[in-house]
This record gives C-alpha cells, structure tokens and sequence, in this order.
C-alpha cells in the first residue's frame, strides 16, 4: 500500500505433496488419507457454495435463501459483479456443525482485469435430511474484511470512477466520484494513457471500517486520509487496486487538499505496473505528489513546511530520504519530510529536465526489476547524471526553494 496523507496536510501516506497409495486390485479403496467422512463434507460444503455464488451472480435472492444465511446477498446486491466463486481450503467439522476454510475469488464489472481473493471462514450447519446450509460467512484468519462485511453497499458511478460505500449518504458517494473524476485525466496528462484510466474507491463508515479493511489497528490509520493497495509490477494479470478513503480525516482537508489526495492515490493505481522492488519509495511517492499538486499553483514552502522547517534551523538532510524514513509507525515529522524530500526531487527533475524525461526516469527504474543499480543506471541513461551529483543539485535545490 501506499500514498498515506494526514489530516493536517503532511503526507503519511501475494508442490503439493503427491501421495501415491498402492493397494490390492479389488481392494476396496478408502482414500489416501483415510478421512472419507471428511472429504465427504468437504465436498457437499463446496456444492453448497458454489450455488451461492451461482445465486450472487444471477440475483437470484430465492437461490442465495436456500443455501442458508442471506445477509450476505442484500448487503451485496448493489455491486456490480462479474465472477464470484469459492474453493473450499479445509473443512472443520463437530457434528451437525462445520466451519470451512475458502478463498473468495471476485471481479468487479469492468474495474478488475484478474480476480481479487480473500481468505473467508464459513460456518455451516447440517439440517436432518443431511443438507449443509451456511450460518455466517467472515474474513478468515489474519485477513481482512470486505466492504460488505461492514454493511450494505451503496454504488455510486463516475465517468472514470467506481465508488463503493457503506454508511454514507449518495451525496457525499458522488462527491468522492466527482474528485476521481478529475484526478483521473490529471494522472493521463502528467503520465499518459497506458493504464486503466479509471478507479475503485472503498467509503467505509469511519476510521475503524478503514482500518478493518486493510486487517490492522485503527491507531496505524488515525489522521491518514486514503491509502492505495494493489500489486506492484504484473500489469497483464494484476487485479483493480483499490484506494481506500477515511472518511473522518478525508473530511478535515480543504478543497485542494482532497483533490490532491485523490490525485496522489490514483497515480500509484497508473503507475503501478511500473513500480516494483527496483524503485524506491522518495520517487514513487514524491512522483505521486509532484503529479497531485502539478498545476495548483502550490509554491514549495507551502507544500513541503518541515524541510523548509529544517532548512532554516540548518539542518536540511544531507541524502535523499530512505525507504525507512517513510515508516508511518515513527516520527510523524520524519515522515513529512520524506514525503516532501521526493516531490522537490521529482520537481527538481521536472524544472531541470523536463516533465517527459522524469516519466521516463520513472520507467527505467522500474525495468531494471531490482534495487541494485536501477537509479544509477537510469540517473546515468536518461538524466545523464550521476546519485551523487543529483544529491547536491537536490539539497541546493531545497536551500533555493525553501531557504
């Protein structure tokens, strides 16, 4: 994940076993684990699940009734589904009673380009007639939650935007699409257009609904106004990221603020496919700033205010920030100035350079696919520079700008 912001304007931004049983031809054959009774539920637990995934994609409420509990299909009714499927993992059976282990695999209607999953347990009870139906379905283990654990999902669709909501009103849905809908051709213009040029939003109801999402505390996002998860790299199979907003500290930013926010976290839903592990975090979040606040009229003080703090203490950093520096768990203000250190990067390049040689910058360090020499080597091909000159052209740059 990536691309935190605080409240207050500074930036905080995944071989089986093969078991050959010999046995006596004629002979009876129980299974190579001697569990049929097991394999048994298993296999009628999966039957049931598979019609309920039949029943979410046809929208047929009756169906999803008779599998068992239909909490799951009112709160899911409204998002639009293109795949929906369970494989059953493991199933823990007492009884009449039973709870599976399944990975939920879906995909947005024209958002996803691969499916998403999800760990989920699934608890089951087995009626008199010896049919399975399902109790209560809840991420599983150590995974997070899904909007639709949180409540019914409310669909609002912008012309290049997907946002998915529970406890907010259309009104303020549509204000989130409307910010997605600007931020969208901001990112095309800066970047260009070889991405998906649109964005799923997540609203949950507060902070705490955020935190359930990403399966951490709520204190890890208190003050962060969105976050972007997704894969890096994979661009051919990597499903939709989806930018998650709280909505608490969403709420305490100014117009530019929230526009910069959105812009900032769909950026890294543009460049993802280009970052991996070769790029470090002052250029993929400084980029996502430079793009946010490229053409807001933002000077440098008003948008990086501790480096220019620290520049009149004398105390302005010696190196380009490191990927720790960017660790939300410590010093709020060792974060800010990380974030801020790679946008005057990233401006630097684009004043110095040009804007079309910083996206290219971008793209070379991610093709060379590892850390070891991906910024030298793009500093040396396509700035024509080297890490230590551009380092003392960065820290004169930050006593010219904020000085």
């Amino acid at each position: 994940m990536a691309g935190r912001r605080r409240a207050d304007g500074s930036r905080c931004a995944g071989v089986g076993r093969l078991l050959v049983c010999a046995v006596l031809l004629l002979v009876p054959l129980v299974g190579c684990g001697g569990q049929p009774g097991t394999d048994r539920a298993r296999a009628d637990v999966q039957r049931v699940l598979d019609r309920r995934a039949a029943a979410v994609l046809a929208h047929d409420e009756a169906a999803f009734a008779a599998t068992g509990d239909r909490t799951g299909y009112t709160r899911l009714r409204a998002v639009p589904l293109a795949a929906w499927s369970y494989r059953v993992t493991a199933v823990h059976r007492s009884g009449d009673t039973a709870t599976a282990d399944a990975e939920l695999s879906y995909r947005v209607q024209g958002y996803d380009r691969a499916p998403v999953t999800a760990a989920r347990s699934v608890r089951l009870t087995r009626a008199a007639d010896g049919r399975w139906t399902v109790a209560s379905e809840r991420p599983g283990k150590k995974a997070g939650e899904q909007l639709w654990d949180q409540g019914t999902v409310a669909v609002v669709r912008g012309a290049h935007s997907l946002v998915l909501g529970v406890g907010q009103t259309d009104a303020r849905l549509r204000a989130f699409a409307d910010l997605a809908d600007r931020a969208v051709p901001a990112v095309s213009a800066a970047w260009g257009a070889d991405w998906t040029r649109h964005v799923v939003l997540l609203v949950p109801k507060s902070l705490d609904g955020m935190a359930a999402l990403l399966g951490s505390p709520a204190s890890s996002y208190r003050g962060i106004a969105a976050v972007t998860t997704g894969e890096t790299g994979g661009a051919a199979r990597a499903p939709a990221d989806r930018v998650i907003l709280n909505p608490d500290a969403y709420g305490v930013l100014g117009p530019v603020g929230q526009q910069v926010v959105l812009t900032h976290e769909t950026t890294h839903v543009a460049t993802r496919a280009h970052t991996n592990a070769a790029t470090p975090l002052w250029l993929s979040e400084g980029y996502a700033d430079w793009v946010g606040y490229r053409g807001t009229g933002r000077t440098p003080k008003e948008v990086a205010p501790e480096l220019a703090n620290a520049v009149a203490r004398g105390k302005a950093p010696a190196e380009l920030p490191v990927d720790a520096d960017f660790g939300f768990a410590g010093d709020a203000n060792r974060l800010a100035r990380a974030y801020e250190g790679g946008w005057l990067a990233c401006r630097m390049i684009a004043e110095r350079w040009g804007e079309t040689r910083l996206e290219a910058f971008y793209r070379a360090v991610g093709e060379h696919g590892k850390r070891d020499g991906a910024v030298e080597g793009a500093m040396d091909g396509v700035l024509g520079t080297t890490v230590e000159d551009f380092t003392a052209d960065w820290r004169q740059y930050l006593h010219d700008r904020l000085g």
